[in-house]
């Protein structure tokens, strides 16, 4: 139920980026939050103090089912409670803004789509690189035909995660982080296919777990073949030691763009080196870096106009059974078809 004509928002889940979240909000002259709550009550009430909110705070998420004045549930708690709280937030009608992984098994992938699908809630999964000015300007360059058709991609996730995260204690673990393609390679999976629009066929994967520090292979790579014949690659690091690291590779039939850098004759006839576009990179893990202004924004834009998101939940799905299909790889050692079954 709108308030003064305005979408009310309950934050569930108070960690890092509950923060970038609620700033984000505020700024969104069509919403109002009504509740932040978490496991920790403690926890939900430091955020609302550090942002500066005026609402309601608790730690039962029962309570935000049912009220009335929440139309949108912004979860962002750890990665295994994203599909049981989004299930039920959607047989309660609320729209989500969810945090990615949304899941964290192909049982609550399909259970999710499926529950969203059925209550016909809007919904945003927060691959929030989408918003991202260097993709933005990649994915006009290929609309434009800049380098042709594409026919190599590769994008991987670098970063270098330990006891300083703040999500360390349960992002490590098997039970709620799951996998590093889940955890963080979700995003350079998404990543490719929104560049590439095309979905992936097959994967072979291969991983390691070089310093020990989760109950998973820490470091992934995997080769890719798309439906329409395109190939690719992927890794992501958690024991690199370096910089935050975003590499972004295209390579198509008259030209190439790698990360921020463009080689195509077509635009640029008399080019003898790379172009540099100017603009700001997926350089950095920072909540803060992240363009939550443009995710937020564009939910309620999707929740007022009556439109399904490009990054709903039922897009996501796909990406999460490509993680999913490359974990399977892992554990069977071998190639994995997909879709999965």
């Amino acid at each position: 139920m709108m308030i003064d004509g305005k979408l009310g928002v309950a934050i569930h889940g108070a960690g890092q980026v509950a923060y970038a979240h609620a700033a984000s909000w505020l700024k969104n002259p069509h919403v109002k939050i009504v509740s932040v709550s978490s496991r920790k009550k403690e926890s939900a009430q430091k955020l609302v103090d550090k942002v500066g909110l005026d609402c309601e705070v608790g730690d039962d998420f029962d309570r935000i089912l049912k009220d009335g004045r929440a139309d949108i549930v912004n979860l962002s708690g750890p990665n295994h409670v994203h599909t049981p709280q989004g299930v039920a937030a959607a047989q309660a009608g609320k729209h989500i803004l969810m945090e990615k992984p949304m899941c964290v098994s192909m049982e609550e992938n399909r259970a999710l789509r499926d529950a969203v699908a059925k209550a016909g809630v809007k919904s945003v999964v927060s691959f929030v690189l989408r918003w991202n000015p260097l993709f933005e300007n990649i994915k006009s360059l290929l609309a434009a035909g800049a380098v042709g058709e594409l026919f190599y991609i590769e994008v991987d996730y670098w970063h270098g995660l330990a006891e300083w995260w703040t999500g360390f204690d349960w992002g490590r673990t098997y039970a709620s982080g799951r996998s590093t393609m889940l955890t963080g390679g979700c995003h350079a999976v998404d990543a490719i296919r929104w560049f590439a629009g095309n979905e992936v066929a097959e994967v072979s994967a291969f991983s390691n777990n070089k310093k020990g520090k989760f109950e998973y292979d820490a470091n992934v790579a995997a080769v890719l073949k798309f439906e329409n014949g395109m190939i690719g690659k992927t890794s992501a690091l958690f024991d690199g030691e370096m910089p935050y690291q975003f590499n972004i590779d295209l390579a198509g039939t008259e030209g190439t763009i790698r990360d921020n850098r463009v080689w195509s004759k077509k635009l640029f006839p008399g080019q003898t080196g790379w172009t540099t576009m100017q603009t700001i990179l997926p350089d950095s893990g920072a909540v803060e870096h992240h363009p939550f202004d443009f995710e937020v924004n564009h939910l309620v834009d999707c929740i007022r106009e009556n439109r399904e998101s490009h990054v709903n939940i039922a897009d996501a799905y796909r990406t999460h059974e490509v993680c999913m299909a490359i974990d399977r790889s892992l554990a069977q050692g071998g190639p994995v078809r997909l879709p999965l079954e």
